[in-house]
């Protein structure tokens, strides 16, 4: 049995975790700074390590207290170490270090990205292959694994990740941060959609890119305001998830054919999306692969799934030294 305290400080949510053999939460306890960014209209670096210092040490004690464990009962302490916000990865890492060296328990650094994916391992066991459908603020990626522990990036973003594109839209549409929900919801408020164009790319590509959907908004609001004419915002919103959506969903469902998966496992703050979630069961379900969605709850930043990801590591021998270090731009790797 292995249990794990996790510590998650990528961006601006301070969270631990505690899981026990990689697939049950003890505990999972998240301090968000939403309402503190939210002024900004995006995430300020040193607002949110400053925020991160200041709750830390509660947020790890709750997470224990919840879980009614000991750091006597821990097999080690598991944090993000990139990518990342670097300020914010390094409170992270520097507690970590801390507690692991006071107690004299391994420490193991953990990919961002892998932690989303494993999510999934806590309401299901991952079935290999699979692909992962990564969507973020940071990050837009199909990754496909043949085994546990085994990454191999088989498409990305070229620009625009495209929770930074719902973002950038939600600005220019003058909507609140975060962006992403706030779209969607203006998005349900239309009967019909503004056409707007999909980036498909080179035949075969497995990439993608949003930053030219983003400059068509952009267009579509300038033109409209040259011409005196009053944007009708819901379709645009609308016109503007359903390229997006469009193109995750047949460039993902394309890629089970292609690497005949077992399973897709849909990861990443985007991922709380319901418009997508909706629309890739339907994009998925002729093709043979289960679909796991995690729970809001798992969605977004949390320490739970770097908990997860850590037991897999854990298992695999993998662990760090007292050198490890924020490396806001941390490649993904295998470590099988």
């Amino acid at each position: 049995m292995t249990l794990i305290l996790a510590i998650e400080t990528s961006c601006d949510e301070t969270a631990a975790a505690v899981i026990r053999d990689g697939r049950e939460i003890c505990a999972n306890v998240v301090a968000t700074q939403m309402e503190s960014h939210a002024r900004f209209g995006g995430v300020v670096p040193e607002v949110a390590s400053r925020h991160h210092v200041e709750v830390m040490t509660r947020v790890v004690e709750e997470a224990m207290e919840k879980a009614k464990v000991t750091f006597s009962d821990l097999t080690a302490i598991a944090v993000t170490e990139g990518p990342g916000l670097v300020g914010a990865l390094l409170v992270g890492i520097h507690a970590a270090k801390a507690l692991a060296f006071a107690h004299g328990i391994p420490l193991i650094g953990v990919h961002h990205i892998a932690g989303h994916i494993y999510a999934n391992q806590l309401v299901e066991p991952l079935a290999y292959p699979l692909l992962a459908l990564v969507v973020s603020g940071g990050h837009t990626e199909l990754i496909y694994m043949k085994k546990d522990g085994q990454f191999e990036t088989v498409g990305e973003t070229r620009d625009d990740a495209v929770g930074e594109a719902y973002d950038k839209v939600a600005r220019a549409l003058s909507l609140p941060y975060p962006g992403g929900p706030n779209v969607e919801k203006l998005a349900k408020e239309a009967d019909t959609a503004i056409k707007l164009p999909r980036a498909w790319l080179e035949a075969g590509s497995y990439d993608f890119s949003f930053s030219g959907l983003k400059s068509a908004v952009l267009n579509r609001l300038h033109n409209d305001r040259q011409k005196g004419i009053e944007t009708d915002l819901p379709a645009l919103a609308r016109g503007f998830q359903e390229s997006v959506i469009d193109v995750l969903t047949v460039k993902t469902a394309r890629a089970v054919q292609t690497y005949e998966v077992k399973q897709v496992v849909l990861a990443g703050g985007v991922a709380a999306n319901h418009t997508l979630r909706k629309a890739l069961k339907t994009a998925l379900a002729d093709t043979g692969a289960a679909l796991s969605i995690p729970p809001l709850s798992l969605c977004t930043d949390n320490a739970a799934m770097i908990g997860a990801a850590a037991h897999s590591m854990w298992v695999h021998g993998c662990t760090s030294d007292m050198a490890l270090n924020g490396r806001p731009g941390l490649s993904l790797r295998s470590f099988e």
